[in-house]
């Protein structure tokens, strides 16, 4: 069961968006959850220059078979050029909340 989820790593600019972006993927059952964490702080390199920026943090759970009907609809959603969409496979887990994932995101 473990193989056929995943959690996906996606910053927003604040919680407006992060609210929005969770709600439709949830709605559209493409995750089962999505966790916002607030207060993230992001350094990074943007056009050749290192940017600092305020973000939140959402953390999607659903089946590894979604995440490229997650991430084109990130994309297409996301006022960012270029979104964080990271999928780190699930290495173990509640059977019990996994087969919650997989029923849920179907």
């Amino acid at each position: 069961m473990t193989d056929a989820v995943v959690a996906v790593w996606i910053t927003a600019p604040d919680e407006e968006t992060a609210r929005r972006l969770a709600r439709a993927l949830v709605e559209e059952r493409l995750a089962a959850c999505v966790n916002l964490v607030p207060g993230l702080r992001s350094i990074y390199r943007w056009q050749g220059r290192v940017e600092e920026a305020a973000e939140v943090l959402l953390v999607a759970k659903t089946q590894a078979e979604r995440f490229a009907a997650l991430a084109a609809r990130v994309r297409a959603l996301h006022p960012y050029a270029l979104p964080e969409i990271v999928a780190l496979p699930v290495q173990d887990g509640s059977e019990e909340y996994l087969r919650w994932v997989v029923a849920e995101s179907r």
